[in-house]
């Protein structure tokens, strides 16, 4: 039945789209955007997260990552091929565009504190910082829908789905800090539908550069895996499991967001 309904999703939205990827890219980088522009509307009705909550939230997005950078990334760019060199090669492509950036874009995150060069730690205000750390986070999640849905469109609608709906909680991860942080909720919430269009950026350069150059795409696949992975173990888990209070917590967290995308993807099958 599920499946059904994801083939019968593909076919309506081909024929919105007159069959052009850009616009099925367009409406997939909406998707995620808005997710997360409402995630980060929640701070317009609560003061901050229950006790766990970004951790929970952090983990579940962990889970969704993890799974989605095999199943609609590493793996198809293996089986488009029959070979492991091109999803090699842009594993390693991913996780040193990630890195790089990570070491030269000033950015800070709200446990780990400020990362990149130190020259420009006081340069600028600790709100972008913050929302910068976010936007790296999303960087390789739009490039992975980009990339999937010129794949195959199934496949990228499923990992589309998955994104959008651990987008929702870190819109709100994204805002309610801010918000407490500053006293404020116009700009928080601002900063938090930024971050998802940043994203929405990023869904539509991988669709266009992988239309363009169809022959990358098995290295694109493994690029955008890689990318999501060296962000989910470098970045997320380590914020995730910094003590022991909330262990239990994000364990299930992770879990959960684990199950949601091998459910999602379990309905191509």
């Amino acid at each position: 039945m599920l499946d059904g309904f994801i083939t019968g999703l593909a076919e309506w939205i081909l024929e919105v789209s007159n069959g052009e990827i850009m616009w099925v890219a367009f409406y997939a980088g909406l998707f995620v955007a808005l997710m997360t522009s409402l995630g980060a509307m929640v701070a317009i009705f609560a003061k901050r997260l229950p006790e766990g909550g970004v951790d929970f939230s952090l983990a579940f997005a962990a889970g969704v990552m993890i799974v989605a950078s095999f199943t609609s990334l590493i793996l198809p760019a293996i089986e488009s091929t029959g070979s492991f060199t091109p999803a090699g090669v842009g594993i390693a492509l991913g996780i040193a565009l990630i890195y790089l950036i990570d070491r030269l874009l000033p950015h800070e995150h709200l446990v780990k504190g400020y990362e990149g060069p130190k020259s420009m730690k006081d340069r600028l205000r600790k709100v972008w910082l913050l929302v910068i750390a976010v936007i790296i986070h999303n960087l390789p999640e739009g490039m992975a829908v980009g990339t999937s849905l010129v794949y195959n469109l199934e496949v990228g609608l499923v990992t589309t789905i998955a994104i959008g709906i651990q987008d929702f909680p870190e819109g709100t991860v994204v805002s309610l800090p801010l918000a407490t942080l500053q006293r404020k909720r116009l700009q928080p919430i601002a900063m938090g539908v930024l971050s998802g269009f940043a994203e929405m950026a990023m869904v539509l350069l991988g669709a266009y550069f992988f239309t363009l150059f169809s022959w990358l795409l098995p290295y694109g696949l493994g690029l955008a895996g890689g990318a999501m992975l060296y962000v989910t173990v470098k970045e997320m888990i380590p914020e995730i499991y910094r003590g022991e209070k909330n262990e239990t917590l994000a364990s299930l967290g992770f879990f959960a967001g684990f199950y949601v995308m091998l459910f999602l993807d379990s309905m191509l099958g």
